[in-house]
């Protein structure tokens, strides 16, 4: 049986990321299709300008919301929504806005290993250490106990990041995402048909029937 192709343009500083994530996991459960899906994980950087030690959180939200005030409302609004959708934000733990190149350098070191159920799981894996447990996802020692964690070599983890591999890799994917007009996420395409947002699982579940649909026609 031929898989379905997901692609999921996401950033581990966007919790509409996660929530999308756990909606299309939802949605793909309650589509009950007799076809396996592929998911592909594609970086982008929203904030490719990040100084790699990040920033304070405070400072960052205050000046691109324009107050404090107005980022702790949206907060509440993503958190409210996260718990419906099965995600703990804790924004009381976060301190500082981190760079997330790295992150997405040890998804391609876990793709490399070509083990999509561990790569899955440190998709969230790396999205709970930050939004729930307030951990700095922009530290490399960070990053390699939670690959540990789920299950990936932790030397390897280290070296591919510390030799700088995937780097390119993560460049050249935001490169052609901004050629293909992709400007937020997260961007999902299903069969080649792209859904923006955090959708509700009742959206790719539909989605995903559709694009069955046409492949059996």
């Amino acid at each position: 049986m031929q898989a379905i192709e997901i692609s999921v343009y996401y950033d581990f500083i966007c919790p509409w990321c996660w929530i999308g994530h756990l909606n299309l996991a939802s949605g793909i459960r309650s589509a009950n299709l007799p076809v396996p899906v592929s998911i592909e994980y594609v970086p982008f950087e929203l904030n490719p300008a990040m100084p790699p030690d990040g920033m304070d959180r405070r400072e960052y939200r205050t000046a691109k919301f324009g107050s404090w005030v107005r980022s702790q409302g949206m907060d509440a609004q993503v958190a409210a929504t996260g718990l419906a959708a099965g995600a703990q934000f804790n924004y009381d733990k976060l301190s500082r806005t981190p760079n997330t190149r790295l992150a997405h350098q040890l998804m391609q070191y876990a793709l490399s290993t070509g083990d999509a159920h561990k790569t899955k799981a440190l998709y969230q894996s790396i999205f709970v250490a930050y939004f729930s447990e307030g951990r700095d996802i922009g530290l490399p020692g960070t990053l390699v106990e939670i690959a540990a964690k789920t299950g990936f070599d932790a030397k390897a983890a280290e070296d591919y990041l510390t030799q700088g591999r995937g780097l390119a890799k993560v460049g050249e994917a935001q490169r052609l995402a901004q050629q293909h007009g992709i400007r937020s996420v997260p961007t999902v395409f299903i069969a080649g048909e792209a859904i923006s947002g955090a959708q509700p699982p009742a959206v790719f579940a539909g989605a995903l029937r559709a694009a069955l649909e046409r492949s059996a026609a």
